[in-house]
């Protein structure tokens, strides 16, 4: 296998589109909207939260994403929210990070009660990841073409599953207002109001908002339920991602491309775990998973790979060999190296780089078209001709930081 030193995976160019906002805040700074929102956390330091919240290894999901609580609580303050997303474009600026998508939850932030509304939520995360790409482009490396610029995309995620108590304000108020009706019923119905407020915000507002994900649990709670809420994002160009082969096997990853019209599919990883296909119909489970990923490999529906954060939610992997990076490669799919949750899996792109080269064999080729597919399968927040440009800058800059490393003439 090829070595790749860190500093080359530093400068080299990079994208993250599966970067969740609450989950990747600054401890520092988490610590300190605490203690301006006058919330309490477990411990008040960074060695106590990452002893008792943000740790190296979890037990299971549910531990993993006990740390949510605080950061979407610190979260609901506006100006907390526009920090975070400016600090979160800086911190990926400064590992040579070019272009990100981020994605969030507005509706497990918003509080009708005091006036935080979709609109406000949105205006305000884009303010911060705007000022912060303005920053950045004014450098004169950028100005003069040494570098390329910074660009970012937003992605609302509705929630598969969610209850009156404990998820938000919002949501708290929803199954209020709507308590004779089946809790399925409400679940879609936020979704329904999220895609419709996406598109109006996007087209009234020119906010980057560029497309739709499906987040929260995701066995139970099947991607054919949220078909008419995908259909309507499918149906006014706002683009699509889902959560999929996360906690549930190869069925939810076709469900996700042929009710949903996915183009990329998050995580994916347990589309090749025979053991995790349920459905009785399905005799010859190996030839299942070979004909979908051939299926995924030759439309190029990108699958956003997240090596830490499934190795932590996932006991069963006990070693980052057996990770289905594997399979992907094999069967060459379309992969996109990204972090998930930066503060929750204590990562950054380029650590997860790392972890790709230094446990698969990757040559210097494949690793550029893997760097490729992050700005060619984003949903850059711009017309297609725009996006060409835009990754064939980025990758003759990749090029150009292979040749300061001797890797070509």
């Amino acid at each position: 296998m090829p070595f790749y030193s860190a500093d080359f995976i530093k400068e080299m160019p990079k994208s993250d589109l599966h970067l969740h906002l609450d989950g990747s805040l600054r401890l520092e700074s988490l610590i300190d909207m605490a203690q301006r929102s006058k919330l309490i956390l477990p411990s008040n330091t960074v060695e106590g939260m990452k002893e008792l919240v943000f740790k190296d290894r979890y037990n299971n999901l549910g531990e993993y994403l006990h740390g949510f609580q605080y950061t979407c609580g610190v979260l609901r303050d506006l100006e907390n929210l526009e920090q975070a997303a400016y600090e979160l474009a800086l911190d990926n600026q400064a590992e040579g990070v070019n272009y990100i998508e981020v994605r969030f939850a507005p509706q497990l932030l918003m509080d009708p009660a005091i006036g935080i509304d979709f609109d406000r939520i949105m205006h305000t995360v884009n303010n911060g990841l705007k000022r912060a790409m303005h920053e950045y482009n004014a450098h004169d490396q950028v100005q003069h073409g040494h570098r390329p610029p910074f660009a970012y995309g937003i992605i609302n995620c509705a929630m598969r599953m969610f209850s009156g108590k404990g998820f938000s304000p919002y949501y708290t108020n929803l199954f209020q207002l709507m308590r004779d009706f089946e809790p399925m019923q409400v679940i879609k119905l936020a979704a329904m109001e999220l895609v419709r407020a996406s598109v109006r915000l996007r087209d009234e507002a020119g906010i980057p908002i560029v497309a739709l994900d499906l987040a929260g649990q995701e066995s139970g709670f099947p991607a054919h339920n949220f078909k008419e809420v995908y259909e309507y994002a499918h149906q006014h160009f706002l683009l699509k991602t889902l959560h999929a082969g996360e906690a549930y096997g190869a069925e939810s990853v076709f469900e996700a491309i042929t009710e949903c019209y996915a183009d990329r599919i998050g995580h994916g990883y347990s589309m090749f775990i025979p053991e995790m296909i349920i459905d009785p119909a399905i005799l010859d489970k190996q030839k299942y998973i070979k004909e979908l990923a051939s299926y995924i490999a030759d439309k190029r529906i990108a699958i956003e790979v997240c090596l830490t954060s499934n190795l932590q939610t996932n006991p069963a992997i006990t070693d980052i060999k057996q990770h289905k990076f594997k399979d992907m490669l094999e069967n060459r799919i379309a992969t996109v190296i990204c972090t998930d949750n930066r503060l929750v899996s204590n990562t950054t792109v380029s650590r997860e780089y790392q972890l790709a080269v230094d446990n698969f064999d990757i040559p210097l080729k494949r690793l550029k078209d893997m760097v490729a597919y992050g700005f060619k399968k984003s949903f850059f927040p711009g017309s297609y001709v725009e996006k060409r440009e835009y990754a064939k800058q980025c990758l003759n800059y990749f090029d150009v930081v292979s040749r300061k490393y001797g890797f070509i003439n």
